[in-house]
């Protein structure tokens, strides 16, 4: 910030001001962090069993595009039989996108952080086709964008003019319940123990490939409703910037909250706060808004140090 030519101790007032410094702010923080939240709580989940799932980016344009082909006009429902539908199927076809990867991973030992990877970029190149194609908006003007959700589908909002929607409701539920399912179930304690160690765990008879699918499937799922989320909450159609890298970002979430589900509030609303009070600071102050992922990376790297120092005791000789 110093470098930028800007007064460093200004600078952090202005993004502490525009993230929480009034009931707008708060809301587009929050609004920010629910995205955050489910791909965070995917990555931490399958993280946890040791599967490195890269590929949340493409699993939440997958929601997103399960949703757009459903809740334009395909599904003529009462809301509330109409959103509990579109959750499961983003979920489903969020799930699917990891489905390949992990049988590959148990079956053939292929390296799913290449595969998840690459995933997102076969997802994206298929947005953009049929935003260009079968789904683009006959109203858009030309823009590279699909119709409007029927708001039939759409996720409300949770105070009158803001663009706070009770997605995050949802995301603070899963959060919960996966906090639930990791300390109190036979599968939480499966998930932990092939992440701890693959080899004995498979001796003490657990199903480590059921495990390691159904982690990836419930991971992928998540990430998916992230999409949906996104489009039935915040835009109401999908376009082909709908995540500004939400599913890259979940994965630094999931690392500052250890993969712990409850954590995962905490640090999606902490980079949340980063990105949307870097913004106000960047309008105000003349600082670079590239400030925000300089802050975030300084974030994790002292947490990863602060893991390493915790773990192991380091002596100079």
């Amino acid at each position: 910030m110093a470098w930028s030519g800007a007064s460093v101790l200004e600078a952090y007032w202005l993004l502490l001001k525009g993230a929480l410094g009034s009931g707008f702010a708060l809301s587009e923080t929050f609004a920010r962090a629910t995205p955050l939240i489910f791909t965070g709580l995917a990555a931490a989940i399958a993280f946890k069993s040791r599967f490195w799932n890269i590929g949340a980016e493409g699993q939440l344009y997958a929601g997103a595009l399960i949703i757009t082909v459903l809740g334009t006009g395909m599904l003529d429902l009462h809301p509330g039989l109409m959103i509990p539908i579109l959750v499961v199927s983003s979920a489903v076809a969020g799930a699917l996108m990891l489905l390949g990867p992990v049988l590959l991973k148990i079956n053939f030992g292929v390296d799913e952080v290449v595969t998840t990877l690459l995933l997102n970029f076969i997802v994206l190149l298929l947005v953009s086709l049929l935003l260009e194609g079968p789904l683009k908006d006959p109203m858009g003007l030309g823009w590279p964008q699909a119709e409007p959700v029927t708001e039939a589908a759409e996720l409300p909002r949770l105070f009158r003019g803001l663009r706070l929607h009770s997605g995050l409701l949802l995301a603070l539920l899963f959060s919960f319940i996966f906090w639930i399912v990791s300390i109190r179930t036979t599968l939480g304690y499966e998930m932990r123990a092939v992440g701890f160690n693959q080899k004995a765990a498979r001796f003490a008879g657990m199903p480590v490939k059921r495990v390691m699918i159904i982690t990836a499937l419930i991971s992928g799922g998540i990430a998916g409703i992230a999409g949906f989320s996104e489009v039935a909450g915040m835009k109401g159609n999908l376009t082909l910037d709908l995540s500004p890298g939400f599913g890259y970002t979940g994965i630094v979430v999931a690392m500052l909250a250890q993969l712990h589900p409850l954590g995962v509030i905490i640090s999606a609303s902490f980079v949340a706060s980063i990105f949307v009070g870097a913004d106000a600071m960047s309008r105000s102050a003349g600082v670079p808004s590239y400030i925000a992922d300089v802050m975030v990376s300084v974030s994790l790297l002292c947490m990863l140090v602060s893991v390493l120092l915790v773990r192991f005791r380091i002596r100079w000789s």
